[in-house]
């Protein structure tokens, strides 16, 4: 890959990917611990 321009956005969009993936299982977890304090679903 020499062209500077596909490096840019293969980077952006794997910058993007992790991004999303870390926001869900950082949610997920949050979630889950939630439920072991309380005992309850966290609220919407």
């Amino acid at each position: 890959m020499d062209n500077e321009l596909a490096k840019r956005l293969v980077w952006s969009g794997l910058l993007a990917a992790t991004g999303a993936l870390a926001s869900i299982v950082a949610a997920r977890l949050a979630a889950v611990v939630f439920r072991r304090i309380y005992g309850e679903d966290p609220p919407e």
